[in-house]
């Protein structure tokens, strides 16, 4: 049977493909079907059954894009530990990073509660009809039916559970003193009764008396096949508590037996199989490994009418690793949690560090029988809800639990400032106690009587909250999940950053947002306590001279092991800009242990950074939420309140002078003890350096114990001895950090590097990542001091040739640079705060052995193994010696590790190799080509896959019968590089050569001139007019680029733009600088870059770290729905970089329905990037590959993506290497363009390229020496290369080695540094895809299923309009499961007209609540109107037509108060209209270039990075407005004087609307609003114009300042020439 006829077989059944919208909302009983795979994007109104048995699914019938193979199961028991593994006694284990990223999850959420705390059957059927329309937020395992979790929590339904006692002749139950447990018991029968009678005896011990077990009836049928492998025996424990009257009391005696029980289930062989969903008096869970709809058919007692609660919260779980676990579904015991918790490992060593101090009398002093509070193997939700739980046992409320564990961004914020001071009070109290758990979360909680909601300090997920005319309550992921009436609506709203709704169920109050923070903070004198208590250190001067004479300076230097490129390039850079210093292309020197040079202990270190399940923030734009403060001294008990808790030091940021040392160490209460960190090697260097750090960490633990708050670890002496040389300082750190968390004393006392050793950004985070609260740079700060006083730096400032600094300035501004670096290395990983960075270890180590990892990194992955403790010390030493030889020049030596020079360090792309390269395909030389292989066969190692070489087993074959070079480069693409950063004459070169070959190219992110979509005709000796500046073409030749890429700042993104791609690439992180926004200065943003990207000529471009709608796994699912929505012929790719644990994010973008998943290597080129990203992020595609692959196998998913890779590559053995690890697809970045003439020069960022390869000026550009046929010559140069390898490995085509890790084997080959590098991780093999790689490439373009957008096509009057230009009316109804409609219509219209081509009219009208990407990527011509309300991402990409969003006639609520669009509407769009009759959500109309747009009200950072158009709000707005906003206008409504604080300052001005044209743009929109919506906001604000026109604030970018609306001025001057600059 063939793969064609799926679709028949789909609708086997009888059935239309798609019923009628009628019957979706009462027929409930209908079975879902999930036939698009992993995603199910089950659609309401699709519900129909498959009859297939289980083996036919999995069979290779199916057509790829539906189902994948089958796995392996699922049962690992290893990781199934769900309980602890030690008893309270033995040593803390530290959080290991390999158990962390191997669980990632994220969600859709919500509650349900009754006001007057009635319990009723029907609000379990809502709860779970919301889950049912909250499916496509969830993921699905591989036989698409296993679903990643789903479960509700509600409060005990005692009337079933007596209707029960009462059958089985027990008494009803006492509910006051009754535990009700939850318990997933062992499946196997004599190990069932083995762990009940463990549960009894330890109850009885308690004395508790045991009631009865009451298996939980339930249906196995609807569990899917792997599910069904894990799935437990699911039964409830019925106890009586007897000795507690108070509810508080009987709650803890039930957490003690729980936590007693969990730990006696470690000895049995059965305890990793034993769960407590729940064990109380007030609540109960029921959740399993369930998709949401079947999870009301797996528990009959969900379906009984005795089963009432007054509240439920709901979860739906998609998980992106891929062995969900029933245990791991939600709720969990207190909290529902969308998100992810980034600083999770941070937060695990503290909470376990705190064993010790905590202490409470509610305990009776039980509190060792209650450790551990966290599990590493656990979940981060389960983690953070293990900490709330130990707070309210311990008597704190759910909502006091909640502001301590995560605070909202309350520093410099307007509201709370001036009118909650004591909000502002408790969370600084709380700060310097509680690390926050930080990272974008919903979190919706309840302990049976408070039900409430809160949102992470970003706001980034969607939270929408309504409250009917009946009193009920609800909070959801997204709007329309349940049916209402919507005259039943008395208010609507969302929750924004930070904000929080509770509900107190026995009083029937709702408490909003501030009501309950005051609340809480009522309950203590924080304030005083705060004030009395918190000591902060002054900022001390910087010293204005130097310290030593220049050449104790240059020893020391020399012995700490500073490069003259480390002081020029970035202590001198730092100095004098007080910013990073920009570099550009890769990282293209070995790595530190494959070096032969020496390098210092950072650089073994790389930072990980956030992709797809967590975003990273963007520090300068939304810096607001983030902060450097540091709390410095003893952390006491935080279960109890008190003033004493408040005796801490604060600094405001990590990075202190020497005078604020000085201040510290005279401290009274702090009694700071130095610890000097040197090792002597008198009697040789075996042994000493760990012998050191014993006695370091003994001297620690003895300073502690004896009272001392704060140790300073020091590298500081007067004289240094040649014998005497320093630990590396961060060894010294994490040594002592470590130790003192084994040993329990981490809490009592704070640590300080004080060194010599840390002048880069990259330096400070690794030390405070790994334990140190504070680093005084004194080297660096002196190294300044000496650079400003040089004769060389005084002549440059005398002479005007740099900017005047002072000597304090200069240190100032060093800091300044530190300061900024600091806070984007945490924004990578998405975390806010330093003292949630601190201690939380996001590295990944790539070179350091076991021994020294377990001492001082312990919990750090390192993969590879590497140096030994006497290795290290050797290499320390060789920068020490320095200092003392004779023979030492009298200057700093340059190592070229940022900049090839000739004895310097090896990089791989190099003057030589260039030239090679050139010769070989200019003059299509076959010998000259292989003087180029020989050079890079003889190069030193350089990367890991130097280190291997490879076998075969069979005898080698001719050339001849091996697959033609012609197969081979279809399977070549290029990089990702923008025209912007590179010139129009490379970017088209690249793209004409890679179109003859038929392989592909990459537009970058920065659009595509459509002149170059239709093939050359008109070419005469290799010169074409249409594109006139290039040379060598041929008539048949086409500049498009195959692959053409999204990224986060929507450059150019047009719906044609995405209609004409053959493939659209969703950029998420770039090789050279993963977690961070791409950036291209003004200088190279010309006349033509700015019409391309909808911006403004010479105004630098900067992209935000994150594509704002890409917060989680759910949201990239999305985007890729709406990319295939807009063109279904185009597959889509998803771009990540290579770090540990990229194979858990990959299959959850496998499982989003992604075609193509890329693997950069942290070697990847660029063309502007802060030189610490470029060298110290991201890890080698080697090991990104090898991890996807196999992860990817191991889960069934393989064979539904093509694994595409690249960074670094350069020859065909390359290619082939990457091939045998399992990739299909092999991509050229640096590489294309050296063989289109680029000479490596190293200055792309300066806009001065000697050959116009990466220029925009116009005679650099000139002077472009490349044509096609190069790139072409040297594509098939490695095409032949490959086939002579796969020859002599008697291989006939690449398919067949596709891989193959058993081709692969360790080269002969010593390394200076070590033996003891480990490359069993790349070599090892998880097994073969089902397919070969060219049936994985051929498969088709992964479909979104039957969608609304098909019907509306379908429709006869539609598709005429369409084809005719003319002009249709529809009505059609709408479901919140409907998303991204009107993005496929969009998509057929641009395809045949282009962005503006349009002449008809399609007017089409929904009702409802419209599901996310609501009207995407509409074009001119399309006129949409929706009555009911909408999700995120409304009008993404929008490039004309119109957008009318107002409530229902009969709504309840007043509609300017009620929130009726989500978050991020707007993004990206590049024209027309939106006018919505209620408040939007965060971030509107971010990066809208051309779009108008009128709302009532929006959340924080409005008109974000806004390059054009005009957004008018006319209601109140959250705070950042305006940030990065370069270009367009907005116009605000401030009643009540509120704006000013809310805005950011940093680029626009703002002023009174007093231009006339202004005023008139104003107006007009005001009236078009009213016309179209029927707003009674805006005919209020027009009947009384001239009260409100002085009450509108007009928002004006520096690129505006000029236009007639904005300068009241212009009409005098040039009264006849007024333009207008609306659309």
């Amino acid at each position: 049977m063939s793969v064609q006829s799926v679709p028949q077989l789909l609708y086997s059944n009888g059935r239309s493909p798609r019923p009628t919208p009628g019957f979706a909302t009462n027929n409930r009983s209908l079975v879902f079907a999930d036939f698009i795979g992993l995603c199910c994007h089950s659609s309401k109104r699709t519900r129909r059954r498959l009859g297939y048995s289980a083996t036919t699914q999995r069979s290779r019938v199916l057509s790829p894009s539906h189902w994948s193979p089958s796995i392996r199961a699922v049962l690992d028991l290893q990781r199934l530990q769900c309980s602890p593994q030690q008893s309270s006694d033995s040593t803390p284990k530290v959080a290991n990073l390999e158990d962390i990223i191997s669980e990632r999850g994220a969600c859709g959420v919500g509650f349900i509660a009754n006001l007057e705390n009635k319990a009723s059957h029907q609000i379990i059927k809502d709860a779970l009809n919301a889950l049912g329309c909250m499916e496509h937020r969830g993921g699905c395992g591989a036989d698409n039916d296993s679903g990643d979790g789903s479960g509700l929590m509600t409060s005990i339904p005692w009337d079933l559970f007596n209707n029960w006692a009462n059958k089985q002749g027990l008494a009803s139950f006492d509910e006051l003193h009754t535990g009700v447990g939850m318990v997933f018991l062992p499946k196997d029968d004599g190990l069932m009764k083995e762990a009940k009678s463990v549960i009894g005896n330890i109850f009885r011990e308690e004395g508790l008396e045991v009631l009865g077990w009451r298996p939980v009836p339930v249906d196995t049928s609807v569990v899917g096949y792997y599910a069904r492998e894990t799935m437990p025996n699911v039964q409830q424990v019925f106890v009586r508590v007897i000795k507690e009257e108070s509810a508080d009391d009987i709650e803890r005696e039930l957490y003690i037996c729980r936590k007693l029980i969990e730990r006696a289930a470690n000895s049995g062989k059965w305890g990793n199989e034993l769960y407590f969903c729940s064990l109380s008096n007030q609540t109960v869970v029921y959740k399993g490994m369930l998709r949401s709809e079947v999870l009301g058919r797996f528990y009959y007692d969900l379906q009984s009418d005795l089963y009432k609660s007054p509240f439920a919260i709901y979860h739906r779980r998609y998980s992106t690793n891929t062995s969900p676990r029933w245990p791991l579904a939600q709720p969990m015991r207190f909290l529902g949690h969308n998100g992810e918790i980034n600083t999770i490992q941070g937060n695990l060593n503290w909470m376990q560090s705190r064993e010790n101090s905590l202490k409470s009398p509610v305990w009776r002093g039980r509190e060792n029988e209650i450790r551990p509070y966290g599990n590493p193997k656990a979940s981060d939700s389960a983690n953070l809800d293990s900490a709330a739980e130990l707070l309210i046992r311990s008597g704190r409320i759910p909502e006091e639990a909640l502001m301590i564990l995560v605070p909202e961004a309350y520093k410099n914020h307007p509201t709370l400032t001036i009118k909650y001071p004591e909000v502002v009070d408790f969370y600084d109290y709380y700060k310097g106690q509680m690390e926050a758990w930080d990272g974008p979360a919903l979190l919706l909680f309840s302990d049976g009587k408070t039900v409430g909601a809160c949102l992470d300090r970003n706001g980034l997920r969607p939270a929408r909250y309504w409250r009917t005319i009946d009193n009920v309550v609800y909070v959801a992921s997204e709007v329309g999940v349940l049916p209402f009436d919507e005259s039943k609506i008395i208010m609507k709203g969302r929750l924004g950053p930070g904000m929080m709704i509770t509900v107190d169920l026995p009083s029937g109050q709702v408490y909003e947002n501030t009501e309950v923070k005051k609340r809480v903070a009522s309950f203590n004198p924080y304030g005083k306590w705060v004030n009395e208590n918190l000591r902060s250190v002054k900022p001390a001067n910087f010293l204005s001279a130097t310290v030593m004479d220049n050449e104790a300076i240059l020893r020391r230097q020399q012995a700490y092991g500073y490069s003259s490129e480390d002081v020029q390039m970035v202590i001198e850079t730092m100095a004098a800009q007080g910013k990073e210093p920009t570099f550009c292309m890769g990282d293209d020197i070995p790595l530190a242990i494959l070096s032969q040079r020496s390098h210092m202990l950072y650089d073994y270190f790389k930072q990980r950074f956030a992709q797809v399940t967590n975003p990273a923030i963007d520090p300068l734009r939304e810096g607001l939420v983030m902060s450097l403060e540091v709390n410095i001294g003893k952390r006491r008990n935080i279960l109890e309140v008190g003033p004493e808790n408040a005796s801490q030091v604060i600094l405001s940021s990590p990075v202190l002078n020497e005078g604020e040392l000085e201040l510290l160490l005279k401290d009274p209460y702090l009694k700071p003890q130095v610890i000097k960190t040197f090792f002597d090697i008198r009697r040789g260097i075996e042994g000493s350096l760990e012998k050191t750090l014993n006695n370091l960490c003994e001297a620690a633990d003895e300073a502690v114990r004896s009272g001392s708050q704060l140790l300073i670890l020091s590298d500081r002496s007067d004289e240094l001895e040649p014998t005497r040389p320093a630990v590396p300082i961060l060894l010294a750190v994490g040594a002592v950090h470590q130790h003192l968390i084994h040993n329990g004393l981490r809490m009592s006392a704070s640590i300080i590097a004080d060194t010599a050793q840390c002048f880069s950004t990259h330096q400070f985070a690794c030390l405070i990542g790994y334990g140190a609260s504070a680093v005084c740079p004194y080297l660096a700060l002196e190294t300044c001091r000496q650079w400003r006083l040089s004769n060389k730096t005084v002549n440059l400032m005398r002479n005007g040739k740099m900017p005047t600094v002072t000597i304090e300035q200069a240190q100032k501004n060093f800091c300044k640079a530190v300061k900024s670096g600091l806070l984007k290395i945490l924004s990578k990983m998405g975390i806010s705060l330093l003292s949630s960075y601190c201690g939380a270890q996001i590295f990944e180590i790539y070179g350091l052995g076991k021994d020294i990892v377990d001492i001082a990194f312990c919990g750090s992955v390192s993969s590879i193994g590497g140096l030994t403790f006497d290795e290290l010390a050797r290499e320390t030493l060789s920068f020490w010696v320095k200092a003392f030889s004779e023979d030492t020049a009298k200057r700093l030596e340059n190592f070229g590790f940022i900049q090839f020079r000739p004895g310097g360090e090896y990089h791989g792309n190099n003057p030589e190799m260039s030239k090679l390269l050139h010769k070989a395909v200019r003059q299509k030389s076959e010998s000259a080509y292989s003087v180029y292989q020989q050079h890079l066969a003889n190069r030193p190692v350089n990367v890991l896959r130097d280190l291997l070489e490879f076998k075969s087993d069979r005898v080698p074959i001719p050339v001849g019968k091996v697959e033609p070079a012609s197969s081979i480069v279809q399977r070549f693409c290029t990089g990702g590089m923008s025209l912007g950063a590179i010139s129009r004459e490379t970017h088209e070169a690249i793209a004409v050569a890679m179109n003859r070959l038929g392989g592909k190219s990459n537009s970058g992110e920065g659009g595509e001139d459509p002149i170059r979509w239709k093939p050359l005709t008109d070419v005469v000796d290799g010169y074409s007019p249409t594109l006139p500046h290039l040379k060598g073409l041929q008539n048949g030749d086409t500049a498009t680029s195959a692959i053409k890429q999204v990224a986060s700042g929507r450059f150019g993104v047009t719906p044609t733009f995405l209609a004409n791609a053959d493939q659209l690439e969703i950029k998420i992180a770039q090789g050279a600088k993963p977690g961070e926004g791409g950036q291209l200065p003004g200088k190279k943003v010309s006349a033509y870059i700015a019409r391309l990207r909808n911006s403004k000529p010479g105004v630098p471009l900067i992209s935000p770290p994150p594509h704002h709608d890409i917060y989680s796994i759910e949201d990239l699912a999305q985007l890729i729905f709406d990319l295939h929505q807009v063109n279904p012929k185009a597959k889509v790719s998803v771009k990540l970089v290579a770090e540990a644990g990229i194979g858990t994010v990959a299959s959850g973008v496998a499982k989003g329905n992604a075609d193509i998943i890329q693997i950069s290597g942290h070697d990847g080129g660029t063309g502007a990037s802060p030189v610490s990203s470029i060298k110290h992020a991201g890890g080698p595609w080697e090991l990104g590959l090898t991890e996807t692959h196999q992860t990817l196998i191991e889960n069934g998913l393989r064979e539904r993506v093509i694994l595409r890779v690249d960074g670094g590559f350069k020859s065909g053995i390359d290619v082939l290497m990457a091939a045998a690890m399992g990739a299909d697809e092999y991509g050229f970045g640096s590489v294309a363009m050296i063989a289109t003439g680029c000479v490596m020069a190293r200055i792309c960022h300066t806009n001065n390229c000697p050959v116009g390869v990466a220029s925009q000026r116009e005679e650099l550009r000139a002077r472009f020496p490349g044509v096609p046929g190069d790139l072409v010559n040297y594509f098939l140069y490695v095409a032949e290369e490959v086939r002579g390898i796969l020859a002599q490995l008697g291989y006939e085509k690449l398919d067949d080695v596709v891989g193959r890790t058993d081709l692969l084997r360790p080269r002969d080959i010593s390394l200076m540094k070590t033996q003891h590098l480990d490359l069993s991780y790349i070599l090892s093999s998880a097994g073969l895809p089902k397919w070969s790689s060219t049936e994985i490439r051929n498969q088709d373009v992964h479909s979104n299923g039957p969608v609304l957008d098909d019907i509306i096509l379908s429709d006869p009057e539609i598709s005429d309009a369409i084809e005719n230009e003319k002009v249709v009316n529809k009505s059609v109804k709408i479901y919140n499961v409907d998303r991204a409609v009107c993005g496929r219509i969009a998509g057929v219209v641009a395809k045949k007209y282009g962005d503006t081509g349009f002449a008809g009219q399609l007017n089409i009208m929904f009702t409802g609540s419209a599901g996310q990407s609501f009207a995407c990527f509409l074009t001119p011509g399309m006129n949409i109107r929706l009555v009911g309300e909408a999700n995120d991402y409304v009008g993404k990409g929008m490039a004309g037509g119109e957008l009318v969003v107002t409530p229902a006639d009969n709504a309840g609520v007043c509609p300017e108060d009620a929130t009726i669009v989500g978050n991020t509407c707007l993004y990206g769009a590049t024209g027309g209209q939106v006018f919505a009759r209620g408040k939007a959500g965060e971030r509107f109309a971010v990066r809208n270039s051309l779009a108008e747009a009128v709302v009532e009200g929006t959340g924080d950072h409005c008109c974000e990075y806004m390059t054009g158009g005009c957004v008018v709000v006319l209601g109140k707005v959250g705070r950042n407005v305006a940030a990065g906003m370069t270009g367009g206008l907005a116009y605000i409504l401030d009643e009540d004087d509120t704006l000013i604080p809310k805005v950011n300052k940093e680029i626009v001005k703002i002023q009174r609307v007093v231009a006339p044209v202004g005023q008139m743009q104003l107006k007009s929109l005001i009236e078009s609003h009213v016309a179209k919506t029927g707003s009674g906001k805006g005919s209020a604000i027009l009947k009384d114009w001239d009260k409100y026109l002085p009450l509108f604030w007009q928002l004006v970018p520096p690129s505006e300042e000029d236009t007639p609306e904005a300068c009241a001025e212009f009409e005098q001057s040039a009264a006849g020439q007024v333009t207008f600059q609306s659309a």
